[in-house]
């Protein structure tokens, strides 16, 4: 998945499994690339992976919650 799509399953996941609304999950996945947690994948696409979704959004959900 590219770099966006990437973003938006993590935003999807935390609604999903951690029951947020919307603009909560957006919030935090926006202060997590603001705080440079996706450097990684914005530069190598192929860590962009379902598994990977599932990691990084149990991460920001304990960081930023």
């Amino acid at each position: 998945m590219t770099y966006e799509e990437h973003l938006d399953e993590v935003t999807t996941l935390i609604v999903e499994k951690y029951e947020l609304e919307d603009e909560a999950a957006i919030a935090m996945v926006m202060r997590a690339q603001d705080d440079e947690f996706f450097v990684g994948h914005d530069d190598d696409e192929s860590i962009c992976t379902l598994d990977r979704a599932h990691q990084d959004a149990k991460a920001i959900f304990a960081k930023y919650q």
